[in-house]
């Protein structure tokens, strides 16, 4: 239905100008000196997929190309894996399979929000 494109559109764009500070919280997350109370107790395992999950779906819904998505999950891999080893010379534990936690997040995330953009898409034509 074409009266749903340019909310889709004004959707994408929001996701976009959101995806940017969502990344540097969680460079923030994993890089400040103690977790937050809130999460102190959390499975951290966990939460890097769920982080890296959300990120990688904020890029696959609001870029269009399926390179650039693919671009944008493997930047986020690389991002994960950097600040992990980021995390070993500033005192604080670095982790093979937190690194793992994250590309997992980001393989479903991205999938994910590549799947649910491409139904949106079609919903809206």
């Amino acid at each position: 239905m074409k009266i749903f494109r340019p909310w889709l559109h004004t959707a994408r764009i929001a996701d976009l100008f959101l995806l940017y500070p969502a990344i540097a919280v969680v460079i923030w997350g994993e890089l400040a000196a103690s977790e937050p109370k809130l999460i102190e107790n959390a499975n951290d395992k966990l939460l890097h997929f769920i982080a890296y999950f959300g990120l990688a779906a904020m890029a696959a819904m609001g870029f269009k190309a399926r390179r650039t998505v693919i671009l944008a999950c493997l930047g986020l891999i690389v991002l994960g894996g950097v600040l992990e080893i980021i995390q070993g010379f500033i005192g604080r534990d670095m982790s093979l399979y937190d690194e793992v936690a994250n590309g997992a997040g980001v393989l479903v995330g991205g999938l994910s929000g590549w799947i649910g953009a491409s139904l949106l898409r079609r919903l809206a034509d």
